[in-house]
């Protein structure tokens, strides 16, 4: 159990009760983990794939893609967090700020605010800086952007990854999160720049 603590640079810490929540407690080691929450993704994109004109800027949505990504590692999975993390809003806060974002993007995407790669940076960055789950919100976040993009504006999906795996550390990891960062202070240069723009 002890190797599953071990987070990447920007991952999220889960604290002893929400390390609870694992449903499979024979699991050791990161890579352990991270392989069960992969086919679980796996899953959730499946699901994902089937949904023709799902409501995708509602909270039920979110929560509903979230515990079907993770839902089958974590018995939180689909529920904001209730405690501080090293980044994200108060707990308090998730809902409000949430409901916000899924406004702005509604209006982003009516009024063609922005083109669309922008437009799901945008989106992705302030989901992941509102943090509304105890883990896996980067993973959930690149998903729903690309939910946005697909199933609302009919546009193709960004490759977050670009031949590598995010969740892992590596170069590609590391351009990613110094981007969401410097997005954190307003500058988007380089996150526009990371899906494409």
């Amino acid at each position: 159990m002890s190797d599953i603590v071990e987070y990447p640079d920007g991952a999220t810490p889960l604290d002893p009760d929400e390390m609870e929540g694992l449903r499979h407690k024979h699991i050791s080691t990161r890579g352990e983990l991270d392989e069960l929450e992969q086919a679980n993704i796996d899953e959730g994109l499946q699901w994902l794939k089937k949904q023709k004109k799902p409501d995708v800027l509602t909270e039920e949505f979110v929560c509903t893609l979230h515990k079907k990504l993770f839902g089958k590692v974590w018995k939180w999975a689909g529920t904001f967090r209730k405690t501080e993390k090293n980044i994200g809003v108060d707990p308090i806060h998730i809902a409000i700020q949430l409901r916000q974002l899924l406004d702005d993007t509604d209006f982003w995407i009516g009024n063609v605010t922005y083109p669309a790669k922008e437009l799901a940076a945008r989106f992705h960055h302030r989901l992941v800086y509102i943090h509304p789950f105890p883990n896996g919100n980067g993973r959930h976040s690149r998903i729903m952007a690309d939910a946005v993009l697909t199933k609302l504006m009919d546009e193709p999906a960004i490759d977050w990854a670009g031949g590598y795996k995010l969740e892992q550390m590596n170069e590609r990891r590391d351009q990613y999160i110094a981007a969401l960062r410097k997005a954190d202070g307003h500058d988007f240069k380089e996150l526009f720049r990371f899906v494409g723009v």
